[in-house]
């Protein structure tokens, strides 16, 4: 498949790093790629459910356009947020409705995470694109 630019750069840059924990630092860094979403505004609504940490977020689509917010109690989910909103903000729905969950295979992160956080990222995927198909 072939992913956005900020996608693939990112894939790319996963992908010469071969220590597990340098991996996890990395998704920690990428935290700070998350558009906030303030405590205050978590609900029911919003929570990620099947998520091990507290996760949750909002997807808008604004004249065909994506955009995420998101925000989690953990450090390591918000990073997986901040991969998440790499890939998809400012990028159209029909566009990011193509995309597949396997970039994250690609990456390594999964093979990195415990089990329980492979399937919270898996969580969070599926969410937001559940959101995106409602609000197209």
């Amino acid at each position: 498949m072939s992913y956005p630019a900020a996608l693939q750069e990112l894939i790319d840059e996963f992908a010469e790093i071969d220590d597990k924990m340098e991996i996890l630092e990395y998704v920690y860094d990428l935290a700070d790629e998350v558009v906030d979403f303030p405590v205050e505004n978590w609900n029911e609504k919003t929570r990620v459910l099947g998520c091990q940490s507290e996760a949750h977020l909002q997807v808008s689509v604004l004249d065909g356009i994506v955009e995420l917010h998101s925000g989690a109690d953990a450090k390591i989910v918000q990073g997986m947020m901040g991969i998440i909103t790499i890939a998809i903000n400012g990028r159209k729905a029909q566009d990011v409705l193509q995309l597949k969950p396997d970039f994250a295979q690609e990456m390594g992160i999964l093979n990195s995470l415990s089990p329980s956080r492979s399937n919270g990222f898996r969580n969070i995927f599926d969410k937001v694109m559940a959101e995106i198909r409602i609000k197209q």
